[in-house]
């Protein structure tokens, strides 16, 4: 059965996902309480699997727990922790639980973690993962072996469409959509000729692109993101801006507001990473408005 988020993709209807992280630790009453705040808002709400290699709880248990409730997830799914076996196990969990959107990611590296001593699988990459998903969803395991059902996921990969050369990102992009990502949910954005320059590059892919859109809290924040997290640069400008903001957090917000209005007319949808601050979120849709 085709997801609600997959039909709009489809529809052509334009789409607002917003990312909330499970909890570290087995309360999700946070979790829960503020995806409820959002369901009527969004049309999907991504749960990070250790979002930059930092524990939580696993994000099927909580993708699970929004199905239950009635919200649509992204189940995001990473190979660093898991091999090719633990893969397929916990996807086919997933969908005997109802989950059927799948972010497929390679991972960051567990090195940027809270477990920097833990050892890295990436027995598989996000590539192969999106054939692994292609393979369920025609009744086949790795290896070929018949299952008893077959999976309906609607798949979708990570893009960054600052990355230099662009040539090469088109080719793990070109890669992704052969393997049956149907959407990219793309690193933040701020810089929208490049994400212009990328939508006119992926055009004749059959994938649709979700703008991210990071809501930054302070200049310290964005300096921390560069230094620290791969395949996402915050520009000088923008860390000026929020450096001689009078409010930096404040002056964050403003600037995903910015980027939101601007990017949406160049893509299928935007996808909000509030960093924390998903009390935000409403009024950067609401900026969205005419």
């Amino acid at each position: 059965m085709m997801s609600s988020f997959q039909a709009k993709l489809e529809s052509n209807t334009f789409v607002i996902t917003a990312e909330v992280s499970p909890p570290k630790g087995i309360d999700c009453s946070d979790f829960l309480s503020i995806s409820r705040s959002l369901a009527a808002m969004v049309d999907a709400i991504n749960v990070t699997d250790n979002q930059g290699a930092n524990m939580r709880i696993s994000p099927l248990a909580a993708a699970a727990l929004l199905v239950r409730e009635g919200i649509e997830p992204i189940y995001q799914v990473t190979c660093r922790d898991r091999n090719r076996l633990a893969l397929q196990s916990d996807l086919l969990g997933a969908a005997a639980l109802g989950v059927t959107n799948i972010l497929a990611l390679t991972g960051d590296f567990i090195s940027f973690g809270d477990h920097p001593q833990g050892k890295p699988v990436f027995d598989l990459d996000s590539v192969q993962l999106l054939n692994v998903i292609a393979g369920l969803n025609n009744g086949k395991d790795m290896n070929g072996h018949q299952l008893t059902g077959s999976t309906t996921f609607f798949c979708g990969a990570a893009a960054s469409p600052d990355a230099e050369p662009l040539e090469l990102t088109l080719i793990k992009i070109e890669k992704k959509a052969a393997a049956g990502a149907g959407f990219l949910q793309t690193q933040a954005i701020f810089d929208i000729p490049r994400l212009g320059r990328f939508r006119e590059a992926v055009s004749h892919l059959p994938v649709k692109v979700i703008a991210g859109i990071l809501v930054l809290k302070s200049a310290g924040m964005a300096r921390y993101i560069n230094k620290n997290i791969p395949g996402l640069t915050i520009p000088d400008h923008i860390i000026d801006e929020l450096a001689d903001a009078a409010d930096p957090a404040a002056k964050g917000l403003e600037i995903a507001c910015r980027f939101a209005k601007e990017a949406a007319p160049l893509c299928n949808g935007i996808h909000i990473m509030a960093m924390g601050r998903e009390e935000l979120i409403p009024q950067i849709i609401a900026a969205l408005k005419p």
